[in-house]
């Protein structure tokens, strides 16, 4: 099978290096700044499950001619999506499929408008990653996942083919035969840290030890549910168990989102917290019309606001 990952940053590199390692047919499309830093230093993942050195990954640009890929590993920014698309468009081939990883549900209806239902595919990842000065990938904790599966349901050849592929190499993979529900499980979850964190500008236990701060993130973890119920979505108890052990414990656990904010980055407010709220219809009307996901979502738009301003 071969296999084009969408860019080598934390996750596509992250998974992208495991596949490589393992032996499977990879080719990352990458800039060519990252081109040369590859060719250079090599793909490097420093990792409690394994560190790794690729010396030479093989790498392609945007506009190479070559025959079409069979699975599209698609990984990148959510504001980076048109751009992505753009660049692999023309290494799709009537057989390819699409497996992308981005958070939210906008990405599906973009990729399936653009190629068709029948080559993309629902997927998410867990895993915290980043670059450091060498922009070598640095995996921050011990999760390394991928859950993926038809948008329609159920299982097929392909799914188990691409199973086959996944899961030979140093990371988790699994089949999920409702993977939209797996995804807008993640979506609430990822939404409501985002929401809350960047809000309070504090960590989960920061956010506890104020005096209404559990009440804040109950409110949002409420709104982000009614969202996703009233598009047919209805969260089980092992989602409640999940929210509640890590957004109702104290921790340091943070969303990328604030880290975004606090490195003066680009954040993908307007797909995790804008999309959510444009599908929410009356479930987001708060007792005053303007729910707390609403003013979080204001909240990050006027940080954009300022940054175009003062940048």
């Amino acid at each position: 099978m071969r296999i084009l990952v969408v860019g080598a940053g934390a996750v596509g590199g992250y998974f992208g290096g495991r596949l490589a390692a393992a032996g499977q047919d990879v080719t990352f499309l990458v800039r060519p700044g990252r081109a040369d830093r590859l060719k250079r230093d090599g793909l490097v993942i420093s990792s409690a499950r394994g560190d790794l050195t690729l010396s030479e990954p093989r790498t392609i640009l945007a506009g190479v001619d070559t025959e079409p890929f069979d699975l599209v590993l698609l990984s990148c920014k959510a504001y980076s999506l048109d751009d992505a698309i753009d660049s692999f468009a023309p290494l799709v081939g009537e057989s390819t499929v699409i497996l992308p990883l981005l958070n939210g549900m906008r990405h599906i209806d973009v990729l399936t408008e653009k190629f068709g239902a029948a080559r993309v595919l629902g997927g998410q990842c867990v895993i915290a990653a980043t670059l450091n000065a060498e922009q070598h990938i640095v995996h921050l904790n011990e999760m390394h996942a991928v859950t993926f599966g038809e948008l329609a349901g159920g299982t097929s050849e392909r799914i188990a083919a691409i199973e086959a592929v996944l899961s030979s190499a140093n990371f988790d993979a699994t089949v999920s035969d409702n993977i939209l529900l797996r995804m807008w499980e993640k979506w609430v979850f990822l939404a409501t840290l985002a929401a809350s964190t960047c809000l309070m500008r504090g960590s989960v236990g920061d956010i506890l030890a104020a005096p209404d701060g559990k009440r804040v993130i109950e409110n949002l973890l409420g709104e982000c549910r009614a969202v996703a119920e009233n598009k047919g979505f209805t969260m089980g108890p092992d989602f409640d168990a999940r929210a509640t052990q890590t957004l109702f414990t104290p921790s340091p656990l943070t969303a990328s989102m604030l880290r975004d904010v606090e490195n003066h980055s680009h954040t993908e407010a307007d797909h995790i917290l804008g999309d959510l709220i444009s599908r929410g219809g009356d479930a987001q009307k708060g007792e005053h019309g303007l729910s707390l996901l609403r003013i979080a979502y204001s909240h990050l738009k006027t940080y954009e606001a300022r940054q175009a301003r003062t940048s």
